[in-house]
This record gives C-alpha cells, structure tokens and sequence, in this order.
C-alpha cells in the first residue's frame, strides 16, 4: 500500500463517509420519485441527490436523462416539454420493462456543449440539440413567439403526451388499470425540485442535498438561476451542495452564491486533476468509482489540496470498503440501506 493510501485511510479511521441516496433509494423505488426521497430518508440516508433540468415553461424537475424516454412512458426531450406535459406522465411503471441506448446511466458528457445526434453518432450521453432543433418523439419542435415549443402530432388533445398519441404506452392509468389497482402518484408523478425541497424541509431530521445541474445548450445559466432562486426562497436550514459535470455551471453558482458549496464531479481523470487541485472555487471532487479502482491514490491528493472527496455510484460492497479505506467523505449510492448497514458492521460486507 502506497503512502498516499496509508494517509487517506488515517483520514477517516473515526469518521464513516456520508452516505447520499443517488436519485433516492433508487434501487428499490423508480428513481427521482417522491417515493424514492421518502424512502431513502426512511432508511437513514445522510443525504439526497438529485438531478435537475429546467422544462419549456421554466419549471426544475427531478430527471437525469436528456430525454424523458427511459424512465417514463412517453418521449421526447425534457427542456422541450412543459410541466403539465411531464405531469401527464407515468414515471413509475418503467422499471423492468425498457431502457433507452441513446441515454447513459451517469455521463460527463452532458454539459453545455451541442452535440447532434445521426443514426450511428454519439449513441450515449448526447447533449441537448443547439436552439430551433429540438426534437419530440423524433419530430422537429418549433417556437412560437412566446419561446415555447409548438409540436406537430406528437402532443394529445389536451397537450399533453398521451396514451392516444403512443397506443404502445398505457398513460399514468394504464398499467395500474390492468392490475386493477391505483398507481401511487408518488411513485409514478414527476417530481419538481420545489417539491422535494420542501421534502427535505419537513424531514424529522436535517438531511443533506446535492443537487446536479444538467444543461440543455439553450437553458445554460437559467438553470443555475431558478436552482438558487428556489434555494433561496425555501432558506433550507440543511445542508446544500451543486454539483455538475461542468465547471462553467460551478463558476456561474461560485459568482452568485460564493457561500454554496460546489462539487465538480469527474468520470475521467483528467491530466490537468491527477495532483488534487479543481478549478478556483470549488470545494470537493466526485470521482466515478472507477476512478478510485485504477487511482486510488487520487484521495489522498485531493485531500492535500484541501478538498472533500464524494465518490458516484457505490452499489458494491467491495467498492464501499475502498471507500472506506481511502478515507473518502461521501459516497454516492442507490443502495442507501445496505451501504448504512455495511458501514454500521464495520465492513467488508
């Protein structure tokens, strides 16, 4: 064992890593649900994390994906739909039944820049197309005067993406109906970062939140804009951090709210980041797993340099015990009940 790992280890022989439940107790409940932040605070989860992306009509809602296909039952993308064409929704019904190649579980590459997808180009973690090129379904959406998105044949009667529209897709109601039972909304409604914001507010204990901004070419620092208006109105007493792959976004949140910690996670190593040092302003690195598997050294620098490591996503036991023994000081995980349980046993697993 190198030095290096010899003093991250001495780092936390006394303190355990925080565990933060990645888009809830998402292994268990449909990820960024209500049900999924409820349950994580039932299981003792230190903290929340969440992605966020503005809607049409300026609303944060609760999705990683670019697109809603993956984890709802309709299409198309996030920024080009409005909340009532989100709500309309299910987002709890997909689990176990389909996944989306074009979108990744976790990727640094969804950030500001404009990416264009073709049949064979850019298969995972696409950015949002450039301004006047979205697409709904696979069909241009184009902007009236207002700026918001007019679809063509893609939205239902009401405007909203219905089950008429996708006879593939059952609608909130559909598959709840079959088995002749009510859908819980919490488990299948899209969640707005208001709402769990005021979740974590009415918490019986305080529990932390790391929140990732997600950056649609055309909504770059609005985002960050209507994140710390919200903050700022709900004037959490809990602990908040921002988070993003993208050190432009941590930048426009260091200028506006300098008192906010920032986070800068990586999926790669960068050269530029192997000493430990992050751009000005920012308190802490989170490093992909994988990361700290092929450079476990890169704890120790990072604490050198004077910044806290939160590593993403920790679901093994085996990677929990590195943690752990690196000496990290959050780990990111969809597991929250097993890892608290793990670290209460005092590892491995």
């Amino acid at each position: 064992m190198s030095n290096e790992i010899r003093a991250g280890s001495r780092h936390r022989l006394d303190h355990l890593p925080s565990v933060i439940a990645h888009r809830g107790a998402s292994e268990a409940v449909p990820e960024h649900t209500l049900a999924a932040y409820r349950r994580a605070i039932d299981e003792g989860a230190d903290g929340l994390e969440c992605d966020v992306r503005l809607t049409a009509d300026g609303h944060l809602v609760c999705v990683h994906d670019r697109r809603v296909n993956r984890t709802s039952n309709g299409r198309g993308a996030v920024s080009a739909l409005e909340l009532a064409d989100l709500a309309a929704l299910d987002f709890g019904s997909w689990r176990d039944r389909h996944t989306d190649p074009y979108e990744s579980p976790d990727s640094a590459l969804d950030t500001d820049a404009t990416a264009t997808r073709g049949p064979t180009s850019d298969p995972v973690g696409a950015t949002e197309p450039a301004e006047g090129t979205d697409h709904c379904a696979g069909t241009p959406v184009r902007r009236g005067a207002s700026g918001r998105p007019r679809t063509s044949g893609h939205l239902g009667t009401s405007g909203h993406l219905g089950s008429a529209d996708h006879p593939d897709r059952a609608g909130r109601d559909g598959a709840a109906g079959r088995l002749g039972v009510a859908a819980d909304p919490e488990s299948t409604s899209v969640l707005t970062l208001d709402r769990l914001l005021t979740l974590v507010a009415e918490a019986p204990r305080p529990v932390e939140l790391a929140i990732e901004t997600k950056h649609p070419t055309r909504w770059a620092g609005q985002v960050e804009e209507r994140l710390l208006e919200l903050l700022d109105r709900h004037r959490l007493r809990t602990p908040v951090r921002i988070m993003s792959f993208s050190a432009r976004s941590l930048q426009r949140v260091r200028t506006a709210a300098p008192d906010i910690p920032t986070v800068l996670l990586t999926q790669f190593l960068l050269p530029r980041h192997r000493d430990g040092r992050l751009p000005y302003g920012v308190r802490a690195v989170g490093p992909s797993i994988r990361i700290l598997r092929t450079h476990p050294e890169y704890v120790a620098r990072a604490h050198r340099a004077g910044h806290e490591v939160h590593v993403w996503t920790v679901d093994e036991p085996e990677d929990v015990e590195l943690c752990v023994r690196l000496g990290v000081d959050a780990v990111i995980t969809n597991r929250p009940r097993q890892v608290r349980a793990q670290l209460r046993r005092g590892l491995p697993g």
